[in-house]
């Protein structure tokens, strides 16, 4: 067989030749000798054919495995995009879950200091429940003691604190609200008996007072 000369001879760089050695006995040298030779090679035109042939089989062959790889690259490739894909959306919902919890609760806390503000301060007629309440059962739970600093609401959230001040004489105290009420017509509160000789209102029994939210909550 002759020397190979694969500078010059592309079928030897593609290894189609070596596969025509394989599969017909002869056929390279009679390429080479066609090619590199000037002698005649006595080489029939049947051989030339068979030759011509087989390489151009080889050729489609070595196209179609090439084809055969691309759909495997292109649906790594679209798999890696939709995984991407993906995880890009979940953290752009996580990102907007967190953003819409932080305004929900920045929202009721500014609507809560709205509507607080709007009562900051007013005025009214008050009372103060007797000692024949003690030990009852509040609208919050806890038993009334007349002797705590405690006052009657019909709106104000239990645990708010309010000063009460009775501008007769300039006296205030500081109650908690832990019960509703008062339940009779022009009243805006009810205090307990201790709160109510803080402000020197017993003798009274009613005082003209104003009413002024210190905490929202405790």
């Amino acid at each position: 067989m002759l020397p190979c000369h694969p500078a010059r001879c592309g079928a030897c760089a593609w290894g189609v030749l070596p596969a025509l050695t394989r599969v017909l006995p002869g056929a390279a040298e009679i390429a080479y000798t066609s090619r590199f030779s000037t002698k005649p090679a006595g080489v029939s035109i049947s051989s030339k054919l068979v030759t011509c042939c087989l390489f151009s089989v080889l050729t489609l062959i070595g196209s179609w495995a090439h084809a055969q790889s691309l759909p495997e690259t292109t649906s790594d490739a679209a798999a890696a995009i939709a995984a991407t894909t993906a995880t890009s959306a979940t953290a752009v919902v996580a990102t907007d879950t967190a953003v819409a919890s932080a305004m929900s609760t920045a929202t009721a806390a500014g609507v809560a200091a709205a509507v607080l503000n709007r009562i900051d301060t007013w005025e009214g007629k008050v009372s103060y429940l007797a000692h024949r309440f003690t030990g009852r059962k509040t609208a919050s739970g806890e038993r009334f003691d007349p002797n705590a600093l405690t006052m009657a609401h019909k709106t104000l959230p239990f645990g708010t604190l309010v000063r009460v001040t009775n501008p007769l004489n300039g006296k205030s105290v500081q109650v908690r609200v832990n019960d509703r009420g008062p339940f009779i017509a022009g009243r805006v509160a009810d205090l307990s008996h201790a709160a109510a000789r803080q402000i020197d209102m017993l003798r009274a029994g009613v005082a003209h007072v104003r009413l002024e939210i210190v905490s929202a909550f405790n």
